[in-house]
């Protein structure tokens, strides 16, 4: 029998010779469930098994709280959808903190239209009184959340904070009067400051320039109209709704609702860099503005968080894993729209996560876009 050539004996026991020393392979995931793969398309750009496992974390991985909807969208299509029992399609849910992107956009319409600008102070007479320092105040500020204004978001006690006082509290009544009535702490400009009631101070914006010196209702009724004309219609988000206070005053930076469907068409019109269904709604420069890095925050844009380095101890997403162009609307208690445009992907979850599982949660979203690398 002719000799076999070492090498090739060496290949053939090179399996036993592992086993017998301990090394062994990593064992393949486990494949997904039914469930999981019901849920995902049969061509979804990716791995399909995969998506589905990364998807199904979402709603079966016992750290990341209760995920309510779930959709993946790649090149526009819907390669991913699920929802928790109770909830579908038509379901509509509040935005939270996404909110505030959504304000933004309308904001950038106003500016478009020459009825704002985005490095003059607001028209806020309040603000206007000789000698206050408040009036060096820009609109760009209060987009990157820079204005300078005391307003401590997330305070301890709770009812200490800005947001809960302005909503619940002394200021319910007329939030924007409250949220502008407050000093100043830094220089504006200076300092970055999440804030909520800035974003209502951008509703108050767009209500003086829509419906000057209107009543409250007609206030709410200006806004709602050109929420809906100039937005919601042209992208198709027929269930987009905002709550008012009792000035009329959209509370534009926490409740706007919407179906996780249309949640979806923000992101992609937003991934479209401000077109939908083949319309410029928004001019392309502002989308691009808002994917731009403040210089008090490089993980921040005009009310988008950016997939970046904070330079501190802030993780809003995964900038350590990329993409690097990715971008999200972020909501209180886990509400996400995450836009990944070198990936061609949308991704949108909506449900209920407490702070302590946030960074679990953030984790499996991430594993949802590294699917697609």
């Amino acid at each position: 029998m002719p000799r076999r050539p070492a090498s090739i004996a060496a290949t053939l026991l090179l399996p036993a010779l592992l086993t017998a020393c301990g090394a062994s392979q990593p064992a393949p995931p486990p494949p997904p469930s039914a469930e999981a793969l019901a849920a995902i398309a049969p061509q979804p750009g990716a791995d399909r098994a995969a998506l589905a496992r990364a998807t199904d974390a979402l709603f079966t991985r016992n750290d990341v709280g209760g995920t309510r909807a779930l959709l993946v969208l790649h090149d526009g299509e819907v390669v991913a959808s699920r929802y928790a029992e109770g909830f579908g399609p038509d379901s509509r849910f509040i935005g939270w903190s996404m909110s505030k992107t959504v304000t933004a956009v309308l904001i950038g319409l106003l500016v478009a239209d020459g009825r704002l600008a985005l490095d003059a102070p607001p028209p806020i007479d309040l603000w206007q009184r000789a000698g206050d320092p408040r009036g060096e105040i820009t609109l760009r500020q209060l987009l990157q959340m820079r204005s300078g204004l005391r307003h401590q978001e997330k305070a301890d006690p709770v009812y200490e904070s800005a947001e809960v006082r302005m909503l619940f509290l002394d200021g319910r009544d007329d939030m924007a009067a409250w949220a502008e009535a407050q000093p100043l702490e830094h220089e504006p400009g200076s300092t970055f400051a999440y804030s909520t009631p800035t974003s209502v101070i951008l509703s108050d914006i767009a209500a003086r320039v829509l419906a000057p010196d209107g009543s409250p209702e007609q206030r709410q009724q200006a806004v709602a109209a050109f929420l809906r004309t100039r937005l919601a219609q042209p992208l198709g988000m027929g269930s987009m709704v905002a709550e008012f206070d009792r000035a009329g005053t959209m509370l534009g930076g926490s409740m706007i609702h919407a179906t996780a469907p249309d949640w979806a068409r923000f992101g992609e019109f937003l991934r479209a860099r401000g077109v939908a269904r083949g319309t410029q709604v928004v001019p392309r420069g502002w989308v691009a503005l808002m994917r731009e890095p403040s210089p008090a925050a490089p993980d921040y844009g005009l009310a988008t968080w950016l997939n970046r380095p904070s330079g501190g101890e802030r993780a809003m997403l995964f900038a350590d894993q990329g993409p690097a162009d990715a971008f999200a609307l972020i909501g209180h208690l886990g509400q996400y729209v995450i836009v990944a445009p070198g990936r061609r992907l949308t991704v949108v979850r909506l449900g209920k996560t407490d702070g302590e599982d946030r960074a679990a949660l953030v984790e499996a979203l991430a594993g949802i876009v590294a699917a697609y690398e």
